[in-house]
């Protein structure tokens, strides 16, 4: 069998059983079967949870190399007609994690066919939309010795053509906070409103005061985001609603400003709550989402290839406000992040998301080249 088909025999296999974090347990079963076919002595494997790191020992390491894939879908009912819709009701690989997946075990099968000069990781980790399954692994000690001399990993992009790999130096992905607020008044009835405290006025104000933060708090150069995605209040027409919550999120290219915004927000809060005379709870988690910076050292290696090979189109990327927990690991070991070309019609997290495959063998190709060829630096 060529590599083209049973890729994609990999990738369908894996999209038809997304699992969301820490739950990725037939995902997981499916992943160690995948690995056990290319055992060899210099090969060994650990399991953290529902993660698989994989250990490819050199025969004279100077140091090692260290590849990261995350391995979870997203609770989005999947819309793509198809052999290999999601069997899954509810869930769907509509982040591309699939393809992640697949490219890491053609690089592992490709990059340990014959034990390598260095040391190679390959990290499949849980987690990556919800839990920042990457920090968790980090600081549980799950890498041990393990623990790579430098990480790459890939992001595939909807709106690139296949062929294309985009990336820069310095901050790629904004660091991003989780944001949830539940603001407490009375509930009453619509016709005696001074008998109540109507949490949907208050709600409302705190919103749009929020929206004032990046506009007027934060130096324009440098840029943020505060969205609220979910507000939730009330019950019926007639009814002062009493309580009202807000889920949302902060993102931004620098920790700094991530860390302004919070500020600022908690200072809203409280003026909201004297105005208001209500209760309000806030909750910021910026887990382990800390933006993406790529290290100048590697990702100018990684550009200085990919801008020398005939089947890539290289692009440099724009800063994206884009969330991702790799951006923890990088924070520890230097390393490389980038996006791989998909043409999709639609875009990440849309249910109907639905990558061009002809990726698959074009990110394996390259991707075996560009490590052989720092493997035997």
């Amino acid at each position: 069998m060529s590599i083209q088909p049973r890729l994609v025999e990999i990738r369908r296999a894996l999209h038809k059983i997304p699992e969301i974090g820490l739950h990725e347990v037939k995902t997981s079963e499916f992943l160690l079967t995948q690995i056990d076919l290319l055992q060899k002595e210099y090969i060994e494997v650990r399991k953290w949870q529902t993660g698989i790191l994989v250990y490819v020992k050199g025969f004279q390491p100077t140091k090692t190399i260290g590849w990261r894939t995350d391995i979870d879908g997203l609770p989005i009912k999947e819309l793509v007609k198809s052999s290999f819709t999601s069997k899954h009701e509810g869930f769907m690989h509509a982040c591309g994690h699939d393809f992640h997946m697949t490219i890491a075990l053609g690089l592992l099968e490709n990059l340990s066919a014959v034990q390598p000069k260095n040391n190679f990781l390959f990290l499949f980790q849980p987690a990556e939309e919800n839990d920042a399954g990457g920090m968790l692994m980090y600081n549980d000690g799950a890498f041990g010795d393990w623990l790579p001399d430098e990480f790459y990993g890939l992001h595939v992009a909807p709106e690139l053509p296949v062929g294309t790999i985009s990336t820069r130096s310095g901050t790629l992905f904004a660091g991003t906070c989780e944001v949830r607020i539940t603001l407490r008044g009375t509930s009453g009835h619509a016709a005696f409103p001074h008998l109540a405290n109507d949490m949907i006025v208050a709600a409302t104000q705190l919103v749009q005061q929020a929206q004032t933060i990046i506009s007027r708090s934060v130096d324009p150069i440098q840029g943020g985001v505060i969205t609220f995605g979910s507000f939730h209040a009330g019950q019926t027409n007639n009814v002062i609603a009493g309580e009202a919550e807000l889920f949302g999120t902060i993102r931004s290219l620098t920790q700094e400003v991530n860390e302004l915004t919070q500020k600022r927000l908690r200072e809203i809060v409280q003026g909201i709550e004297k105005s208001f005379q209500c209760d309000i709870e806030l909750s910021l988690e910026q887990k382990g989402y800390l933006p993406v910076n790529n290290n100048p050292r590697t990702t100018q290696r990684f550009i200085e290839f990919m801008e020398n090979q005939p089947l890539v189109q290289f692009k440099e990327a724009q800063s994206a406000m884009t969330g991702e927990d790799f951006g923890f690991l990088l924070s520890k070991v230097p390393g490389t992040m980038f996006w791989l070309g998909v043409d999709s019609p639609y875009g990440l997290h849309h249910p109907q998301f639905d990558p061009n495959e002809a990726a698959l063998v074009h990110g394996v190709t390259i991707l075996s080249d560009f490590f052989k060829e720092i493997d035997n630096d």
